[in-house]
């Protein structure tokens, strides 16, 4: 079926997520590891994305480990840091899809606060025609009901959506929803797969 709409992901697709790189650049890559081992941010960071307050979640564990306060804390007031740089060719993939009349959805699992916060960084997050954030969904990936939802609110088939992810879980439920999908592992080869499926010329993809 003809793909009747593109959908991002945005952490480690359209924006660098990577929270481990921070933490190794500031406290080290073995106190990084020693906390990571002992906390679980990324379980932590799944509340946020379910709709949990953003400060109020992260100062809370960081009380339930005092060793390790500081360092907690972190995930909040540097938060902008560990979600850096943008992705420019992905920037300009989604532009060149809207530019083509192809409608371009977001569907990211993203907190509510840390989410109002990266639109006045990345004012591109506007560009969207349809936004579908976890925290507002109460939902994450790779639960099948947030790809329900998506599919209840645009009405359109699944097998007419083209999602990319850079997390074969999340990627593996669209699919299982009957969605197209894309295993993002670079912006290259997201172009590539955009051609291939008839959305953009090379030239658009700037390839």
């Amino acid at each position: 079926m003809t793909i009747q709409a593109v959908i991002f992901d945005i952490g480690n697709v359209l924006i660098e997520w990577q929270p481990e790189r921070h933490y190794d650049a500031v406290i080290g890559e073995d106190r990084r590891k020693a906390m990571f081992a002992e906390v679980d941010l990324h379980g932590m960071n799944d509340v946020i994305d379910m709709g949990g307050p953003f400060r109020e979640t992260i100062y809370e564990t960081a009380e339930v480990y005092p060793k390790w306060r500081a360092e907690i804390r972190m995930w909040h007031d540097e938060w902008i840091k560990m979600a850096s740089p943008a992705i420019p060719q992905s920037l300009n993939l989604l532009r060149a899809l809207r530019e083509k009349g192809v409608p371009v959805f977001a569907l990211s699992n993203f907190g509510i606060e840390s989410f109002a916060y990266a639109e006045t960084q990345y004012p591109f997050l506007g560009e969207f025609d349809r936004r579908y954030i976890s925290g507002h969904m109460q939902v994450i990936k790779p639960d099948p009901a947030i790809y329900e939802m998506v599919e209840q609110d645009c009405g359109l088939p699944p097998e007419s959506l083209l999602f990319a992810d850079d997390r074969v879980d999340n990627i593996t439920a669209a699919q299982a929803r009957g969605w197209q999908a894309h295993l993002f592992e670079g912006s290259d080869g997201w172009a590539e797969a955009l051609v291939d499926h008839g959305l953009l010329s090379k030239a658009d993809a700037g390839l």
